[in-house]
């Protein structure tokens, strides 16, 4: 993946919002104010972001039935960043095939068995561009049950050496290098939803290590 200087990352990542709608699903306890999905939301005023007042039981189908609160009005295809529980709500609704579901950025996603989700969450590809970014010790889930997973979904998997559950715990801020690989992702999109668009896009394979960035 290419680096870009962050302030053509955000000019871009403006421009398609006017094509797509930009969604966050934050994971169990919601992200707090340092975490970087609330940084993101605070930098644009693009992003929309999946809310409920119930964020301390691990329930798959009430995060499902949120995020579908949250994309119903929408009226553009939607580009879903979820973090850990919220990665696997996002790869459920996806599967589902009821909403225009652009691509996936599936940041640390939690370990399925562990929150008794595993007959819910998707064992198939989810047909559409996903990226799922990894850490080699993530208390949640551990690399090789990422590698596994993104394979079974067809998601490139980013290897980011270690850096525990991406969260604020393990250090990240900002995060720019997420912002990048978003919009890489992006332009992935872009080109598989293009008219002339005719070759595949990657559908697995593990990127090589790149820093955290965070």
């Amino acid at each position: 993946m290419t680096l870009r200087h962050m302030q053509d990352v955000d000019e871009a990542l403006a421009d398609a919002a006017k094509r797509y709608a930009f969604v966050l699903v934050p994971g169990l306890y919601d992200s707090g104010a340092e975490h970087w999905q609330s940084l993101w939301q605070q930098r644009h005023d693009f992003w929309h972001r999946m809310t409920q007042r119930n964020w301390m039981t691990a329930d798959i189908e009430m995060w499902i039935g949120s995020l579908r609160r949250v994309l119903a009005p929408l009226n553009r295809p939607a580009i879903l960043v979820g973090h850990s529980f919220g990665a696997l709500a996002a790869c459920c609704i996806t599967a589902d095939r009821t909403h225009d579901i652009a691509g996936l950025m599936l940041v640390a996603p939690a370990e399925p068995m562990r929150f008794e989700a595993d007959h819910r969450v998707p064992d198939a590809r989810l047909g559409v561009p996903s990226i799922t970014v990894a850490s080699h010790n993530d208390p949640v889930m551990s690399f090789p049950r990422a590698r596994y997973w993104s394979d079974v979904w067809g998601s490139e998997l980013i290897d980011i050496g270690d850096a525990g559950h991406i969260n604020c715990e393990a250090g990240f801020g900002p995060w720019p290098y997420g912002l990048q690989a978003l919009l890489a992702l992006v332009d992935r999109i872009d080109a598989m939803r293009a008219p002339e668009a005719t070759a595949p896009y990657p559908s697995s394979g593990t990127a090589a290590t790149v820093p955290t960035g965070n």
